[in-house]
């Protein structure tokens, strides 16, 4: 028999109680096998593997259950970490015997906090403490209001109730660390929140990121002086000894670690992840943080918070340490760190302990609440948002989630709550996260600001008149493709061109997204934070420098979520009234076998987000042969390139052959226009009839007398022989570039039969799926159209620029 003391998170089946001493037999870490006759749950070893296995799938059946009710992570693995405490399963005794016997609850305990400390590492790594300077006086303004006004009222209430309270929670420390713990604003869980919602790059995603940051930073310093007044009720000595542990920790990480962590960067090759060993060694730090932060007397995640912090975000650092460790501490060892919680959840000892204990308490987190969300939304409303956007960033800044239950688990080891009042903050924590995050959805939709009834299409911008088109950039390899297609576009003195060139960058290793107008930044930072930066920019300033008076150019760099970069893409172009996006769409090939690649991963692919969401017309363009990447004065000058617009009928249709138009001024290209025609006029819609009739007969009027420019028709019954008139145009002439309209009012009559043929329909639309597959040769790149789709006016929304903005109104 071994003996071992009690601890203060420990739980009987019914109620709480503190356990001085327990007495437990011994139990092996391996056993033989079943076949000699020993049962594998007798073995510690066993146990905890089950233990994490049990929970790992609860967890996730929770989180699948709870994902139409948008239901973040984070309430998925409390609930699963609830599940298997005494609140529900844990109240059969032969389970809690079995599956979680005291000395696996030792475990839990340890490996949980472990996974707190590495949580908040990560969330550290991933902070940008620049968004400090960034951020405007509009943000800070509603960080203090949201700040000071939750702090009074808390205070307040907490001391009109201080007669109730116990004595430990009566004590002017612990009410100031309550209170300021329910006025900060935690930044990991709104990340968390807003990254699942796909609000990062929006506009209220953006302001509470950085309201939460502010939030943070004021928070944290009102922690550690209360932490000081709770060290100091035993002796003034120790809070002094505690104030300068702190300093000094925090000095040596501001300056030795970091220094550290710079040379690593400085050392690591342009373009390459940083070495395993360095990897290794800072998350080894990570655990020499918590001890240090553990024997001062910090609370240990502080250390390991620190740490993260002094940890430049963004690559090569920042980013090899989040892709290679944060799968693992989200997936393996986090599930430890709720189950934990879920095993120190009782509701049974709520109901023991009576209102009388926990009321005084529970108006404190109440008021707290409700003041920190009504503070929010004034503060908000008085700098002139709209209301819709107030309530989504009050709801957001209301959210609760793992800082919070570290906090939690930070007081009951201070004796500042008991057991009971743990369970009811751990209770309303999620209450009040699993109520709000559902609403954030229904009070703010980060694609209106993009719905305006405005046409912004190449058919109605007027001639001699700037077209506007954006460009998305994903490498250096999209570029030469994209410039070649500006030359085709045929800028001139009278029809000139403004060019946004955007180049997109996946959000890797930190939190908040970042917008950067290349005009206001140095371009030696850029080379640095985007390797691949300067060659695009070479690119197509040397294009604009052939095109001096017929092109602008204005280049942009946006960091952010693959889920949430057509928000980038839609907001870019509505401030810049650009006509058309430009998006490559590559289809790579791998000896015989065709590769596509997405610009995100299934529904999410930036393509199909932004044709659903496009404030203007939209161009697909897909790169099949590479036999564009030339200089473009050797491409261009004096060679003829064969375009062919395959003109189906509808909006895109049109659109697409009003960007053909633009072309075919371009004297090395000929142009080949072919109109499919229903037989019979089967299926036709007569209203678009008209207007494809109008358009095309303007366009042969204009261009009768151009030698380069053919006009067919073709009369077809079904898509069987509209791929095989495709076909036959092949055989006739090499086209290099096929132009297309995608979908919209296109005679399904013309592609009846063909649907089951297509694999990225949805982005490319049925015959812009065809002509791009690898199975159809006669063709280098094709070019598919959208035009605008019209929708209801939308708000307005803030500039990725003010820079940019005052250049536009000037």
């Amino acid at each position: 028999m071994e003996i071992y003391k009690g601890a203060k998170f420990q739980t009987f089946s019914h109620g709480t109680a503190a356990l001085p001493l327990v007495c437990m037999r011994a139990h092996e870490t391996h056993s033989f096998g079943i076949f000699y006759g020993q049962n594998p749950m007798k073995f510690s070893f066993n146990i905890v593997l089950v233990d994490l296995i049990l929970v790992i799938l609860i967890t996730r059946t929770v989180r699948f259950l709870l994902r139409p009710l948008r239901q973040p992570r984070f309430i998925s693995e409390l609930i699963g970490g609830i599940i298997i405490g005494p609140s529900l399963l844990g109240q059969s005794k032969s389970f809690s015997h079995i599956v979680f016997p005291l000395y696996s609850n030792f475990v839990m305990r340890n490996v949980g906090v472990m996974g707190f400390m590495l949580f908040l590492f990560i969330s550290g790594v991933k902070m940008d403490l620049g968004l400090l300077k960034r951020s405007g006086k509009k943000n800070f303004y509603i960080a203090m209001i949201s700040i000071v006004v939750p702090l009074v009222i808390v205070t307040v209430v907490a001391i009109i109730t201080r007669k109730s309270m116990d004595k430990e929670l009566a004590r002017a420390s612990s009410i100031g660390i309550i209170a300021s713990s329910l006025a900060i604003t935690a930044f990991p869980i709104h990340y968390a929140v807003l990254q699942e919602l796909n609000l990062l790059s929006s506009e209220v995603g953006n302001m509470a990121l950085s309201i939460a940051l502010v939030s943070d930073t004021i928070g944290m310093n009102c922690l550690v002086i209360f932490e000081a007044m709770k060290q100091g009720e035993v002796s003034g000595k120790d809070a002094l000894w505690y104030m300068i542990s702190l300093v000094v920790l925090l000095a040596f990480t501001v300056t030795a670690v970091r220094r550290a962590m710079m040379w690593i960067i400085e050392t690591t090759p342009e373009g390459e992840p940083v070495d395993q060993f360095y990897v290794v060694a800072i998350l080894l730090g990570v655990f020499v943080m918590g001890f240090l932060t553990d024997m001062f007397g910090i609370a240990i995640a502080n250390g390991s918070f620190l740490l993260g912090l002094v940890i430049p975000n963004g690559p090569p650092l920042g980013a090899t340490l989040v892709e290679k460790s944060e799968t693992i501490i989200m997936e393996i060892i986090m599930p430890f760190s709720f189950a934990f919680i879920g095993l120190n959840t009782d509701f049974s000892a709520m109901t023991e302990a009576g209102w009388s204990t926990l009321g005084p308490l529970f108006a404190m987190v109440i008021s707290g609440y409700l003041s920190k969300f009504l503070s929010t939304l004034m503060a908000a409303y008085m700098v002139a948002m709209p209301l819709r956007d107030c309530l989504a960033l009050s709801l957001v800044l209301s959210l609760r989630g793992q800082v919070e239950l570290i906090l939690y688990v930070h007081w009951v080891d201070k004796n500042i709550i008991k057991l009971p009042a743990f369970t009811m903050m751990v209770f309303l924590t999620m209450m009040f996260t699993g109520t709000l995050t559902p609403l954030i959805s229904i009070f703010y939709d980060p694609t209106k600001p993009y719905m305006v009834n405005k046409r912004r299409t190449i058919q109605h911008t007027p001639p001699d008149t700037e077209l506007g088109i954006l460009l998305c950039i994903q490498d250096k390899e999209s570029v030469p493709s994209l410039v070649n297609l500006l030359e085709v576009s045929y800028p001139t003195v009278n029809n000139p061109l403004s060019v946004y060139a955007f180049h997109l960058v996946e959000l890797i290793g930190r939190a908040n997204p970042l917008f950067i107008d290349h005009e206001d930044q140095e371009q030696e930072d850029l080379s640095i934070k985007f390797p691949d930066s300067e060659t695009m920019q070479h690119a197509l300033k040397l294009y604009q420098e052939r095109r001096d008076e017929c092109v602008r150019l204005h280049l942009f760099t946006a960091t952010t979520a693959k889920r949430t970069m057509y928000q980038d893409v839609c907001k870019l172009a509505l401030i810049s009234k650009a006509a058309i996006i430009i998006l490559p769409f590559e289809k790579e090939r791998i000896s015989d076998i065709a590769i596509t690649e997405h610009w995100g991963d299934g529904q999410h692919s930036l393509s199909i987000n932004v044709l659903a969401n496009a404030p203007c017309s939209v161009g697909v363009l897909v790169d099949k042969a590479h036999r564009w990447h030339l200089s473009l004065s050797r491409s261009f000058q004096g060679a003829v390139h064969n375009f062919i617009v395959l003109f189906l009928g509808g909006a895109d249709a049109r659109e697409a052959l009003a960007y053909a138009d633009r072309m075919v001024g371009n004297p090395n290209v000929s142009l080949t226009v072919i109109r499919f025609l229903s037989s019979n006029s089967e299926g036709d819609d007569e209203r678009e009839k008209k207007l494809d009739d109008g358009v095309v007969t303007w366009f042969w009027v204009k261009n009768e007398t151009n030698e380069r420019v053919i006009y067919r028709e073709v009369v077809v019954r079904n898509g069987e022989e509209t791929v095989s008139a495709i076909q036959a145009m092949t055989e006739e002439n090499y086209y290099h570039l096929w132009i297309m309209g995608r979908k919209q009012g296109i005679n399904p009559r013309l592609l009846e039969g063909l649907s089951t043929w297509t694999e990225n329909q949805e982005e490319l639309g049925i015959i812009g799926d065809y002509v791009s597959s690898t199975d159809f040769g006669a063709a280098d790149s094709v070019l598919v159209v959208q035009q605008q789709i019209l929708r209801a006016q939308g708000a307005t929304i803030a500039t990725p620029s003010s820079s940019f903005l005052r250049r536009l109104l000037t």
